[in-house]
């Protein structure tokens, strides 16, 4: 979870650079006092409140992971059908990956929000724990994504070619996905390392990304088009497989006989819904951060960012916020989008509409006329 601090933007041009000389340090105390005593300089000191609300955050997405990965490893462990037990092997392992990309940098943002975070002057620096906390903001920002795409292509060939999916999907072979997933991830997350692109201190100094705003190159478009492009990419092929499972099942349910039933599409009901969420949260989330991210590196490189520079910076630093939000929501959708709790749900809302229904059979024009024949035949 990442905590964004604040800074007054017209301090940067106030603060005196710092020397390596006693005598540099005593004059730049002395100056920095000058300016706090005048009023013309905020401190950068956290507020205990925000670092209350990033706790919290923290606590929240680590017990959603837990419990979340608590249900899917039960439900691993009874699950007979390999096709089942295939898509929660996946779910299981982007949980996971969920569980540590919440964790890590997490704690890294919690430490630079807690020191104060690095002077604006420094935003276009880069020391190894920058290096470490974007490598892990792109390795596990990409991650979920190639993911549920897998998730979502695996699913559609078992819902429309199910004989096809049983000879080619197997535990083994899903294993060997997800580790080509994570080294992908990975391979992408390392190349500012060969120079490939390059990760900096992004406003309000607080978290690192990918550089995008200032002094960019080539290579730093050409990394952040990858980066987006993946990711983009990721979630239109989701789209579209999911697309064609939802479709494929509403048909079968159409053509289906009255009185028959199937388990097995109920397992792919399942299954296919909570696809379909996480397809949206991961839309919802991570959408924003990829497409403000291309457009602020294209408009930086070309020199036309100009006076909407602060817009920009706004905008980043809404995207990472709601991409953040991902790997908290996600284990709400293996939590609330089984068929257990969805039965539940259906059976009060059935329950509800009988109720309803009673109530207005109490009105209905037939019980008007029978009232009426009985007061007759009284008289």
């Amino acid at each position: 979870m990442l905590a964004l601090s604040h800074y007054n933007s017209s301090a940067s041009t106030l603060l005196p650079r710092f020397t390596n000389d006693s005598t540099g340090k005593v004059e730049a105390s002395v100056a920095v006092e000058g300016l706090l005593q005048q009023g013309n300089l905020t401190s950068v000191q956290p507020s205990t409140s925000g670092v209350i609300v990033v706790i919290l955050s923290m606590t929240l997405g680590i017990i959603s992971n837990i419990v979340a990965l608590f249900i899917l490893a039960n439900a691993y462990s009874i699950q007979r059908r390999r096709t089942k037990a295939t898509f929660l092997l996946f779910a299981a392992s982007l949980v996971a990956t969920d569980f540590i990309g919440h964790l890590v940098p997490g704690a890294l943002v919690l430490r630079l929000y807690l020191s104060g975070g690095v002077h604006p002057e420094d935003f276009n620096s880069s020391d190894r724990m920058c290096q470490f906390l974007g490598g892990s903001m792109v390795f596990f920002g990409l991650c979920p994504l190639f993911m549920g795409c897998a998730m979502a292509a695996e699913r559609c060939l078992g819902v429309t070619k199910p004989l096809l999916h049983s000879s080619l999907v197997t535990k083994t072979r899903t294993k060997i996905c997800l580790s080509v997933i994570w080294l992908a991830a990975l391979f992408v997350a390392l190349l500012p390392c060969f120079q490939l692109g390059s990760y900096t201190y992004q406003v309000p100094g607080t978290w690192c990304f990918i550089k995008v705003l200032n002094d960019t190159e080539k290579v730093d478009v050409a990394f952040v088009v990858l980066f987006s492009g993946l990711g983009l990419t990721s979630l239109a092929i989701a789209l579209v497989c999911n697309t064609i499972s939802g479709w494929t099942l509403v048909l079968a349910r159409l053509r289906r006989k009255p009185g028959s039933h199937h388990s097995a599409r109920s397992h792919d009901i399942e299954m296919v819904v909570q696809l379909v969420g996480i397809m949206v949260t991961s839309c919802i989330c991570w959408s924003p951060l990829l497409i403000f991210g291309l457009m602020s590196v294209i408009r930086s490189y070309s020199g036309s960012i100009g006076e909407d520079l602060s817009s920009y910076k706004t905008l980043m630093v809404m995207g990472v916020r709601l991409a953040t939000w991902n790997q908290i929501l996600d284990p709400w959708v293996y939590i609330l989008l089984r068929r257990t709790v969805l039965r539940k749900i259906y059976l009060i809302a059935k329950c509800q509409a009988g109720l309803r229904g009673n109530m207005l059979a109490r009105w209905e024009p037939t019980s008007f006329h029978s009232s009426e024949k009985k007061q007759v035949s009284q008289v």
